[in-house]
């Protein structure tokens, strides 16, 4: 009974309240950091160096009143902020953060689930969710939303193909789904695949920048052209849902990265004798390491480049990242089967 509910329950109940925490001072990380790229403090006022700015714009958001307009479809208005955070939450089951622990005497993976198509579950998973960014833009009954809407699944199905075609290459390497049996691969070979594959790590990163909607891709939500996008016309919590799914999908982006092309949890160098402390930090502590790692890179990107416009992202998808994807495919299965024979 502890083994079938209470555990799982535990980790899923961990799992939110660290995500939940990480979402909120991954906000103030961001304006930070774009206000010392832009040589300023930043929020300073709440808390010893604003640290404590994270709690005072969550009560501002819930506080604040929950506007309905009066045209909107009221139901479909209220499902789409739950649709997209829910599959944000949702792709976390089958990510690993750490290998098989010993608590309390009892074997605890630090995983909610291992499934064996852990890869084909997040991408399908993570395709879900523009369904609530297009109800959201529909059910407003406003053309700005609308536009906003539209701009977000164009953009998410000219990359989605891209990011899904490096993923192609890490099980052409690994002739597995599993994300565990990923990460053992990576441990057995003694090289991240993100050195093996450089173009993949790429394309995904670029195309994760695209679907999450983050500069310079921010399309869907540019304030000069649509206002505020597909959430123009939501407010109070009912905002604050796509705010915290925006950003989870950010960790959910670092997270799937990590895992697939930086070794999960393991350790880096492992076969550099004068290194061999580094084995002795906790696999979960490098996991979280490597992912705010990877989420930095995220805030780099956005306080460097320009906004592209509509077609020169449209472009920057069919044209380059779709071919340069189905190219690497075809040169890692030839390399791998010339390898093999």
């Amino acid at each position: 009974m502890v083994d079938l509910i209470v555990v799982p329950l535990l980790k899923i109940v961990v799992l939110i309240v660290a995500v939940l925490t990480a979402v909120a001072y991954m906000v103030l990380l961001e304006r930070k950091v774009q206000a010392w790229v832009q040589v300023r403090l930043g929020p300073m006022r709440v808390g010893p160096h604003g640290v404590l700015q994270p709690v005072a714009d969550v009560l501002k958001l819930l506080i604040k009143e929950d506007i309905t307009p009066s045209r909107v479809d009221r139901w479909v208005f209220t499902l789409a902020p739950i649709i997209v955070l829910v599959c944000a939450f949702w792709v976390f089951a089958v990510i690993p953060v750490g290998p098989t622990v010993e608590l309390f005497g009892r074997e605890v993976s630090l995983q909610l689930t291992d499934l064996n198509v852990g890869l084909l579950y997040v991408v399908s998973i993570a395709s879900l969710g523009i369904y609530g960014t297009i109800l959201a833009g529909w059910s407003s009954n406003s053309k700005y939303p609308l536009l906003g809407s539209l701009r977000a699944s164009a953009q998410l199905v000219s990359y989605e193909v891209a990011v899904t075609m490096t993923l192609v290459t890490i099980i052409l390497l690994t002739g597995s789904l599993s994300f565990n049996r990923i990460v053992e691969v990576q441990r057995d070979m003694g090289v991240w695949f993100a050195f093996l594959q450089p173009v993949a790590f790429f394309i995904y990163f670029v195309g994760g920048l695209a679907e999450t909607n983050r500069a310079p891709f921010d399309l869907p939500e540019a304030e000069q052209e649509l206002v505020a996008g597909f959430h123009t016309e939501y407010s109070g919590i009912r905002f604050a849902l796509f705010f915290l799914a925006e950003y989870t999908n950010m960790i959910v982006v670092s997270a799937v990265a990590v895992t697939v092309f930086f070794g999960g949890w393991l350790a880096p160098f492992p076969n550099v004798g004068w290194l061999s402390w580094l084995g002795y930090i906790p696999g979960w502590m490098w996991f979280v390491i490597k992912v705010f790692g990877v989420l930095y890179a995220f805030l780099w990107v956005r306080a460097t480049f320009p906004r592209y416009r509509y077609d020169q992202l449209m472009r920057l998808g069919w044209k380059v990242l779709i071919p340069l994807a189905i190219a690497n495919v075809i040169v890692t299965a030839a390399v791998k089967v010339w390898w093999l024979s």
